[in-house]
């Protein structure tokens, strides 16, 4: 007997259809014929379904029988895409041929690297290193005589400690060697040597020495955020550039620099996956889920592009159109920085709100108005710490539009009406529009709706703008120019700033 099924079926997020058949099909492969057919799905894919015997939890659909006749399924795209080859430069001709490239999903990602911890972790050393450090520091407790460890249980220390260290951070700063140096002597007191210096100072030098050695090694092994540093002058090469000039090293807050590219893929492989994406961003509603997937794929390639070659914003928005949409400005510094960029913004904002407000209370009141309140922080900002904030916030009138794009390099441009005050310092609750400036360019500004077809940047908020700028100078390697005011970049990462010792002892008790 022939069975009607009734299918809520999810694409992505921003794409749930509902879908009704007049039979079951016989298989898993009729099913997907069919909803290719109904929905032009034009790659390949898995199906999973919320199943009703575990409270709806989401289970691979092996079995036909298991659907129930009124099911939500759930589209998982497969790396196995289809692409246009575009027509060659010397081929005059509007046809292109079609060409078929596999972007294996056996092929890994290179693991992450974390930000640099609180509290650095001494990490579990070999079994006999663990065995004579735990006999040494019981002796340490009871009669204060410390260890001399022999050349290569010192070696096996300070090679497991460069390896941990390297997870974090290719170039550790001063810092980080000494909060290491004080984290071992602190779990081990046996290897506190002696002198008038303090007893981890040795092992904060011998890190450096170890710490450059590793990174020798690791540029001949090919890994791309050291080798990237190599060819610089030695006596193997006495021409080259100098050593400590031009290296190129992460910003604060950057925990992936310049990752590997993934495991069975090279740059052409990756080239492929990127024309994918380009054509898939042409599309009215275009798979978000396919090019959130390729993006996370080709984030090395993109990263290698920019940190050897600092291409101009224009040439990224060509070869990366995707990258400057308002989804993939937060997954590319989650990616860069391993952080939730509008979260941690927010979070920090929030915490410093309060006590800003107390400072700004020349009139009488408070303002509900979460968004009100959140502008006024970013504008007295400058105003509290004497930062001239012309070259960061820029307001015009209608008239002058063009002209202030012109003049703008990176920036906040907000655009007002001609009764309206003017001003960097201004605060222009309703705006006519905002937009992002990158090298002249408006990235982005307040539209009706954004290429997948939704409404994305309506609500001309500033600091919505503000944060989402951070995002777009991660992602594209640019610096803001002089002026801002130096506690931005720790509110965007929620880190101490300058103004925690100004603030203090008022400042936290308010979050």
């Amino acid at each position: 007997m022939e069975q009607r099924l009734m299918l809520r079926v999810v694409i992505d997020e921003d794409n749930i259809r509902k879908l009704i058949l007049n039979e079951r099909p016989d298989s898993i492969e009729g099913l997907k014929t069919k909803l290719s057919d109904k929905l032009s799905l034009q790659y390949d894919f898995k199906l999973q379904y919320e199943d009703p015997d575990f409270s709806n939890a989401l289970c691979d659909l092996t079995e036909i029988t298991d659907l129930p006749e009124r099911a939500t399924l759930k589209v998982i795209p497969l790396m196995t895409l289809e692409l246009t080859t575009l027509s060659s430069s010397t081929e005059q001709t509007d046809s292109s041929s079609a060409d078929t490239e596999i972007l294996s999903a056996a092929g890994s990602t290179p693991l992450p690297k974390r930000q640099w911890p609180e509290f650095f972790d001494i990490p579990n050393f070999s079994v006999d290193v663990a065995y004579r450090l735990r006999q040494a520091d019981l002796l340490f407790m009871r009669d204060r005589v410390p260890l001399t460890p022999s050349r290569d249980m010192k070696h096996d220390i300070l090679e497991k400690l460069a390896e941990t260290m390297y997870s974090f951070k290719a170039y550790p700063d001063d810092d980080d060697f000494s909060s290491v140096a004080k984290a071992l002597i602190s779990k081990h007191p046996s290897l506190t040597e002696p002198g008038p210096q303090p007893g981890w100072y040795g092992w904060k030098n011998s890190l450096k020495f170890k710490m450059a050695n590793y990174r020798t090694k690791l540029r001949k092994a090919g890994c791309d955020d050291v080798m990237i540093n190599g060819g610089k002058r030695s006596k193997h090469n006495p021409e080259g550039p100098s050593s400590s000039k031009n290296i190129k090293r992460p910003r604060r807050g950057e925990a992936n620099y310049l990752p590997n590219l993934p495991d069975r893929h090279d740059e052409s492989s990756l080239e492929n996956a990127r024309k994918v994406v380009i054509e898939e961003t042409k599309k009215k509603r275009p798979n978000a889920s396919l090019v959130s997937r390729i993006m996370e794929e080709t984030f090395s390639l993109r990263r290698r592009e920019i940190v050897t070659q600092e291409p101009a914003v224009q040439s990224m928005m060509e070869r990366w159109p995707a990258l400057f949409t308002e989804r993939q400005v937060f997954a590319e510094f989650n990616r860069i920085a391993s952080k939730n960029l509008e979260g941690n913004f927010y979070e920090a904002l929030d915490q410093h709100t309060p006590r800003f407000i107390d400072l700004f209370k020349s009139k009488k009141g408070t303002s509900p108005d979460v968004t009100a309140l959140r502008t006024v922080v970013l504008k007295g900002l400058p105003i509290l710490l004497s930062e001239d904030s012309s070259q960061v916030y820029t307001t015009c009138f209608v008239a002058a539009k063009e002209e202030a794009l012109a003049s703008v390099t990176v920036g906040v441009l907000t655009v007002i009406e001609d009764a309206q005050q003017q001003g960097p310092n201004a605060v222009h609750p309703q705006p006519i529009s905002i937009a992002i400036i990158l090298e002249g360019e408006s990235i982005l500004q307040p539209t009706s709706q954004d290429s997948r077809g939704s409404v994305v940047l309506e609500n001309r908020d500033e600091a919505i703008f503000f944060g989402r700028s951070r995002g777009l100078l991660s992602g594209t390697g640019l610096r803001w120019p002089q002026g801002p005011p130096d506690l931005l970049p720790g509110v965007w990462a929620n880190q101490p700033t300058p103004l925690d010792q100004a603030l203090q002892p008022n400042l936290h008790t308010y979050s």
